[in-house]
């Protein structure tokens, strides 16, 4: 059964998610607390986190960040602010998707699931399980990813993207292409959503980011990964 952790100190949010989602077939464990989400999300390690930004003690996106630096757990972040930094901010450091309050939840439900089965075919992807080019590595059953020999701090959606994009090597992939098989179809989050992960994944994967090598810019269009050939 998949496991959803979900953080949120209005009782009555939290409460109702903790109903609807296990009317879904879901098990889920709530907290309004951003530490003891942590040491439960340790003791338990579930398959996806609901994450809201408004906190007492760490705020969300301290719990994000932290949560980033020891899983690539899928993690969605509620935010009641109307500012599109603390949005941004979020994606920045590591959060998968957000959804602004008030939300309604077969819209929270839609982007779970379309999460957990991207996870889910990912790891069934077969043939091409250990995906190499340069002096990156890729495991997509592990789902695992390295630069060099090391391990690579990739939140869910990155490795999703930079998994798809590996598999493109050589070939230009739409903005909408990429969106779709990494956000699913019918995403409508914020439209820059994939430019900020693009970035991200520059900034960990490149030796330079500002002159990338192996994530190129497709102008017009999207992006494109190199191909192996094209490195030697």
């Amino acid at each position: 059964m998949t496991s959803i952790l979900v953080v949120d100190d209005e009782p009555v949010i939290m409460e109702s998610l903790a109903y609807s989602l296990r009317r879904e077939g879901y098990e889920v464990t709530v907290t309004p607390n951003g530490l003891e989400a942590l040491e439960i999300f340790d003791r338990d390690r579930p398959d996806l986190v609901v994450l809201d930004v408004m906190l007492p003690g760490i705020d969300g996106l301290e719990v994000c960040r932290r949560l980033r630096t020891r899983s690539t757990v899928p993690i969605i972040m509620l935010t009641a602010r109307s500012d599109e930094l603390d949005r941004i901010l979020g994606l920045e450091i590591g959060a998968d998707d957000y959804l602004p309050k008030p939300f309604s939840f077969r819209e929270l439900l839609a982007r779970i699931r379309s999460m957990i089965r991207r996870v889910a075919l990912d790891t069934q992807i077969e043939n091409q399980d250990v995906i190499r080019i340069g002096s990156l590595t890729l495991d997509s059953v592990a789902r695992r990813a390295q630069r060099n020999q090391l391990d690579l701090p990739l939140s869910a959606r990155e490795f999703d993207l930079i998994q798809f994009l590996m598999l493109q090597a050589g070939r230009a992939c739409s903005r909408q292409e990429l969106l779709n098989h990494v956000w699913g179809e019918g995403w409508s989050g914020d439209p820059r959503t994939l430019e900020v992960h693009i970035r991200w994944l520059r900034m960990k994967i490149e030796e330079d980011p500002t002159s990338p090598t192996y994530i190129q810019t497709v102008r017009g269009y999207g992006y494109r990964f190199i191909s192996p050939d094209e490195l030697n």
